[in-house]
């Protein structure tokens, strides 16, 4: 009985979390502009959502913001995570804290606080205001991730290394970063999801010059939920599960060979 309602339980869930983005995907399929109603499967909307010069260009605008985010929020976040594990200096426990701040701290508040220092700075906003912002609120995430990591391992292979007249860089190059890899990738999809569907944030740092994926849908909702932006978040859906699966296998093609 017990492992019956667990069972209960979690497909409840799974369909509560899973059953909108469904419905989405179906309807991206619906023949008819504003309907609830099912008329008949067409792929014109894929067809319109590809020949859209609109939405593929700020398509590319965030897939760009989002691989420059991830991608400096990683360095950034790992060099960090390294410093905290190996490195015993004063405020050590108090910046330990503070990165998890900048995690739970609203992102209204976040987007509120850059937009003010932008325009106390007189800073035109746009792209690089942009990504400024993701780099900001994704490195916490990268440093938690990646120092999670080097709690775990085991601390007499950097003295054994040490002691076989390793200097510092080869001990980080030769040890600790191959011990980090799964970290790394795990921080760096993670930065590139978290930038890649932003919108609070995003609202309050970018100007009318620069738009990104997911305020261009956020405006086109307020016409009407149509098949086209049905289509347009299934795509998006897809290529998430994508990029998931993709690093799920090559993490675990890394734990294979490390094991």
């Amino acid at each position: 009985m017990s492992r019956f309602l667990k069972l209960s339980y979690f497909t409840l869930v799974f369909i509560f979390l899973y059953l909108p983005i469904f419905i989405i995907i179906v309807y991206s399929f619906n023949n008819a502009n504003f309907s609830a109603l099912w008329h008949g499967a067409t792929w014109k909307w894929y067809r319109l959502l590809f020949s859209d010069s609109a939405i593929l260009s700020v398509t590319g605008n965030s897939l760009v913001v989002g691989i420059l985010a991830a991608t400096f929020a990683t360095v950034i976040g790992t060099l960090g995570a390294v410093a905290l594990f190996k490195y015993h200096f004063f405020g050590r426990k108090l910046l330990h804290g503070l990165i998890f701040i900048l995690i739970i701290v609203p992102d209204l508040v976040f987007g509120i606080s850059l937009l003010v220092l932008y325009s106390t700075l007189h800073i035109h906003l746009g792209f690089w205001t942009l990504l400024l912002a993701h780099v900001t609120f994704c490195i916490p995430f990268v440093m938690v991730t990646v120092y999670a990591r080097l709690k775990d391992t085991n601390k007499h292979l950097f003295e054994a290394a040490r002691d076989l007249g390793a200097t510092e860089l080869t001990v980080f190059w030769r040890i600790i970063l191959p011990l980090m890899v799964p970290a790394i990738m795990s921080g760096w999809l993670l930065s590139f999801s978290l930038s890649l569907d932003d919108v609070i944030i995003s609202f309050f740092v970018t100007g009318p010059s620069f738009q990104i994926l997911p305020l261009y849908i956020y405006s086109l909702v307020h016409v009407g939920v149509t098949p086209e932006v049905n289509a347009l978040v299934s795509l998006t859906f897809v290529a998430t599960v994508t990029i998931v699966l993709t690093a799920y296998y090559f993490l675990r093609k890394q734990h294979a060979k490390m094991g």
